[in-house]
């Protein structure tokens, strides 16, 4: 039996950080799907409004850290009529098992969503055992 699952619109949250901020303006967190097969994990965070240059992924101690800078579009010479979509930073964080080949995560930003391939370690990739007779 399948069970069907409804498409819900979720405005952007801002982060409840019990941190100080040690930069002005809002945080939010990016929602992600995630999914794996065999060989990888793929990671899909929504990030609007961030150019590429602007997104920064780090990744220490096993730590996967994603950020994006939203910037205001109006130029200089611009006066705002009305502005619904908040300027601020995306920042999300990630623990890695030992599963994942940190050496091998690829990263490519298109339409606003970023998508991480975290491929699996060697060891970590099943496989199928040949039964010979005799």
């Amino acid at each position: 039996m399948t069970e069907s699952k409804e498409l819900q619109v979720k405005e952007k949250q801002a982060v409840a950080s019990p941190s100080e901020p040690t930069r002005p303006g809002i945080v939010f967190t990016p929602d992600v799907d995630i999914f794996e097969n065999d060989e990888a994990i793929t990671l899909l965070a929504d990030l609007p409004g961030v150019a590429p240059d602007d997104v920064q992924i780090d990744l220490k101690d096993s730590v996967l850290t994603l950020a994006g800078d939203v910037k205001p579009f109006e130029g200089a010479d611009e006066t705002d009529l009305l502005v619904e979509f908040e300027t601020g930073r995306y920042f999300r964080q990630f623990t890695l098992s030992e599963t994942i080949d940190q050496k091998k995560i690829a990263a490519r930003l298109e339409d606003g969503v970023l998508h991480l391939n975290l491929p699996k370690a060697e060891k970590a990739i099943p496989r199928q055992i040949k039964v010979t007779a005799g």
